[in-house]
């Protein structure tokens, strides 16, 4: 099957969350499986300054056109590149895209008018014979309306079929209704029959949901969650009018990446059998780097972006509660409160807790291997997957049951140590994540019930060869084929 994917980012060139993760692992996954797999990606100030200068040879030029947004005429260089059997296409503007930085310019609405007009031009340009374009949240929202509408007679020689993936429902690319003529030569009709129309603004993640012929998002419970208005930031009429062809998949993690046998980063290597010697020798070196003088204590550890969302705000008011019987070590940068609140806690418990501000593949390696438990309270999260790779690590999470964290964590409830790999709680409040963090304290001084559940999580399967298979499922559904 000849598969595009579309998404404002991807592994390894361009990431600012699970999205670039998702995209990547999947497209690998369909490559492993027998299809030809192509993602589509703005061409990034970073991708340009770092991968190209460094793999010159490997990039090759291979069309450019002209895109027309109403009055304006602006420059599409394609550029190729095949990596890991995938085919990597970057769409070139350097007034759009040589910034730092991924997302939030104040024109990002412009920015990515134009990638979705690039896109639809360069599908033209090249005459790709796709059986699915598949686009990732709203910066690719509006393909489907410019390929099935404006663009239609265009390609009367075939028109692809289309899958949405809703990864964050919170950003939706809302716009003045205007703008539908003045950036994408589109007329107001698809504004006035509610195509587009949504919240009085017309709306990338709206068109897709519209027009696509499947639309999923990354978990099941995530789905129901959307459908019944938790967390879908008023998505839930829209995604209603196409229930019958909205549904969860949980998502994956490179299992080849995320492997403690054979992890180069981590200090020490280890496996099911040796996961408490392993983790204990992890912890020491890494703590010693830090300064935390006794690296005997669990370890809660915790590999994330410092916003609300993700339940910094009760990680911070539990620690003066855990100070002196755990050790916490936090990884991550976000919202300026989140990390001054972060910063301020560890001058007050510099015995006990460790920040490392920013992001760090290498670093983040590290604490998973070290980690005893890993703090994920999040208020809601769609999918997540630090909690899956702390499973592949053993180190144990400690989750509220939200989205994909309900859907891929074991709580122990003291009666279920066969099958546990982690712990949960349901209220979104202080209290809620003391219990099972009390709970976590209360077992690690039982070593063989902790290496029973560590040695649960070890093995538990999170690779992406089953949710692939759901996923060509779908294809095979809209398309009509068998493979």
């Amino acid at each position: 099957m000849n598969i595009l994917m579309v998404a404002g980012e991807s592994n390894p060139f361009a990431k600012s969350g699970g999205l670039a993760d998702v995209v990547y692992s999947l497209s690998k996954e369909l490559v492993k499986k027998g299809n030809n797999v192509s993602i589509v990606l703005p061409f990034y100030k970073k991708i340009k300054d770092q991968h190209m200068r460094e793999h010159m040879k490997e990039y090759e030029l291979v069309k450019t056109f002209p895109v027309y947004m109403s009055w304006r005429v602006q420059y599409c260089g394609v550029f190729r590149l095949e990596h890991e059997g995938i085919t990597y296409y970057f769409i070139d503007n350097e007034q759009y895209f040589y910034r730092d930085g991924l997302y939030g310019f104040d024109d990002d609405i412009e920015r990515f008018a134009y990638f979705n007009l690039a896109v639809v031009e360069f599908v033209l340009h090249m005459q790709l014979k796709l059986d699915v374009i598949h686009v990732h949240d709203w910066q690719a929202g509006m393909i489907p309306l410019l390929l099935k509408t404006d663009f239609r007679a265009a390609i009367n020689y075939y028109v692809p079929h289309f899958v949405l993936t809703i990864h964050n429902p919170a950003f939706q690319g809302k716009f003045d209704p205007y703008y539908l003529g003045d950036f994408f030569n589109l007329s107001d009709v698809y504004y006035r029959d509610g195509t587009v129309r949504f919240e009085n603004c017309a709306s990338f993640l709206k068109a897709a949901i519209m027009l696509c012929d499947k639309i999923t998002t990354v978990s099941p419970t995530h789905a129901r969650e959307l459908l019944n208005g938790e967390h879908a930031y008023g998505l839930q009429d829209v995604i209603r009018l196409r229930e019958y062809d909205f549904f969860g998949i949980v998502n994956g993690v490179d299992e080849e990446e995320f492997n403690p046998r054979n992890d180069e980063r981590i200090f020490v290597k280890y496996d099911e059998k040796t996961v408490l010697e392993g983790k204990k020798k992890n912890k020491q070196e890494l703590l010693k780097k830090f300064g935390i003088k006794n690296p005997d204590l669990p370890l809660f550890g915790l590999v994330s972006r410092l916003t609300s969302q993700k339940g910094i705000s009760l990680i911070l008011d539990a620690i003066p509660h855990l100070s002196g019987k755990a050790n916490i070590f936090l990884l991550g940068s976000g919202e300026k409160e989140l990390e001054d609140r972060a910063r301020f806690l560890r001058e007050c418990y510099s015995e006990n807790v460790a920040v490392y501000f920013g992001y760090s593949d290498d670093m983040a390696h590290k604490v998973y291997a070290a980690s005893d438990y890993f703090l994920m309270p999040s208020n809601y999260e769609p999918c997540g997957i630090g909690q899956m790779i702390a499973h592949r690590y053993g180190a144990l999470p400690i989750v509220r049951t939200t989205g994909g964290l309900k859907d891929t964590v074991i709580g122990f409830d003291g009666n279920n140590l066969n099958i546990a790999d982690g712990f949960s709680f349901d209220d979104y409040c202080l209290q809620g994540l003391l219990g099972p963090c009390l709970s976590a304290l209360d077992l690690f001084a039982y070593r063989d019930e902790r290496k029973k559940m560590m040695q649960n999580a070890m093995k538990k399967n999170h690779s992406w060869s089953t949710s692939c298979e759901l996923y060509l499922g779908v294809y095979r559904e809209i398309t009509g084929k068998k493979s």
